[in-house]
């Protein structure tokens, strides 16, 4: 027996082949809002986001608070395209409707705003905000009347039951450029600024995130839990915590290193244990599963990954949202693995999940002085970098300079001072944003540009 079309399959297929915006909105959009659950009056159309303005924004309705009257705290904003906009992945007018949608949701009008999405009745991708950063909450989807159903119902699924936790990845494939660092006072700053956050240190033969802590390694409770889908990665969460001046506590949640994962490179003792992993089916998602159980518990869930590009650090990127790539201006090497990351091992990542995650996030210069002429220099060998890798058919420029556009040419790269209080501190086991306001204040700043709106 056939099955009878829904209003959502009949409107898609009563539009032409080459509707325009216009018409994608007029006809179709009306029964994809009913299908997402929003009534007429939850809908705002030209909403201004504070840097331009997006075809609609969405919120649901409080007893006293209608939305289309007050146009207050936005919850998704979504950008309509006709179907002669290509919005194939690999298409000018994707990127350039992408990086659209992202302007609207870090507007100043739309600090509420969670979900951001682009359609145009051919190709369809949701957005997911948290704080600064945004991410793909899927890949970009073609559209057909026989799946148009499922996957408006699992659009509307996510926006329903959104996952707490941000998960971010502190990745280069060059070692020494402060990615434990990073971490730690990353995570101490978050806490500062009342959000709970969870580290993860995947690194197991280094250990840096847990000595710099003071906490013992983890006596194969990860390794367990990670090898037994029913075994919770709870149990070996430990906390680390400081009393403040004030009488304060601050604290936040650690995941060690696990010693039975770690094996000495020159005899590979213990070697059978990571053998022993790598055989599991899917292993490179592990991770993601388990941490996946802490995301409504947590606001940041930050991963420290080894500097390699096997089996740790595969999997602290298959479970992460974003990655932030610290990188060293006086250190060529360390560019050139970032580009490596962004290029090659991210969009390898990607093509084994299932949303379109992770991004990277633009580069910074980490933990040393930088004077005008190194900075020349490190310019010079980044437009090398960026240069080479077009010819490629990459595009590296917004990750190394996210401002840049043709009409002005910001060169800036966020820098994190470098300051010798925040490299001494790992000797008292206190993160250094808890002991010295400079550091507090450096990584305050590198919240603000990535994570905190």
């Amino acid at each position: 027996m056939l099955m009878s079309s829904t209003k959502l399959q009949e409107a898609l297929q009563s539009l032409p082949d080459d509707a325009k915006e216009a018409s994608v909105v007029s006809l179709f959009s009306p029964y994809f809002h009913q299908a997402l659950g929003f009534e007429h009056n939850e809908i705002f159309p030209q909403y201004n986001t504070g840097s331009g303005f997006v075809d609609h924004a969405l919120r649901k309705n409080t007893d006293d608070d209608i939305f289309l009257m007050t146009k207050a705290n936005p919850y998704l904003l979504i950008e309509w395209k006709g179907r002669n906009c290509n919005l194939s992945p690999d298409s000018g007018t994707y990127r350039n409707t992408v990086a659209q949608i992202k302007r609207s949701l870090l507007g100043a009008n739309c600090k509420t705003a969670q979900w951001g999405m682009i359609f145009n009745s051919s190709h369809i991708q949701l957005f997911r905000k948290h704080g600064k950063a945004v991410h793909p909450a899927t890949p970009c989807i073609k559209v057909e009347a026989g799946n148009v159903d499922g996957i408006i119902a699992e659009i509307r699924q996510k926006i329903e039951e959104p996952k707490k936790a941000l998960i971010v990845a502190i990745y280069n494939n060059k070692d020494g450029v402060g990615k434990t660092t990073t971490t730690v006072n990353l995570a101490a700053i978050l806490t500062l600024l009342g959000k709970k956050v969870l580290t993860v240190d995947f690194d197991p033969n280094q250990q840096d995130l847990t000595n710099s802590l003071g906490i013992s390694l983890s006596e194969g409770d990860v390794y367990e839990s990670l090898t037994n889908r029913d075994l919770s990665i709870k149990p070996a969460i430990k906390s680390h915590s400081v009393s403040a001046k004030a009488g304060q506590k601050l604290a936040f949640d650690v995941l060690p290193a696990d010693r039975t994962l770690a094996y000495d490179l020159e005899s590979y003792q213990d070697a059978s244990n990571i053998r022993r992993l790598q055989q599991y089916p899917k292993s490179f998602s592990l991770l993601s599963r388990k941490l996946e159980e802490l995301r409504t518990e947590y606001d940041y869930i930050l991963i420290d990954s080894p500097p390699n590009w096997q089996l740790f650090s595969k999997s602290a990127l298959y479970a992460a949202d974003v990655v932030l790539v610290p990188t060293k201006h006086n250190n060529l090497f360390s560019l050139e693995n970032a580009a490596i990351a962004i290029k090659k091992f991210i969009p390898e990542v990607q093509s084994h999940r299932e949303d379109g995650g992770p991004i990277a996030l633009p580069i910074f210069f980490n933990g040393e002085k930088i004077t005008s002429a190194k900075l020349e220099a490190a310019q010079k060998e980044i437009n090398s970098i960026i240069l080479k890798v077009k010819r490629e058919g990459f595009d590296l420029l917004p990750y190394f300079y996210p401002r840049y556009t043709a009409a002005r040419r910001d060169c800036h790269i966020f820098e994190l001072p470098g300051y010798a209080n925040i490299a001494s501190a790992a000797f008292s086991r206190i993160p250094a944003t808890y002991r010295d306001k400079a550091a507090r204040d450096y990584y305050l700043a590198l919240a603000k540009e990535y994570f905190v709106q």
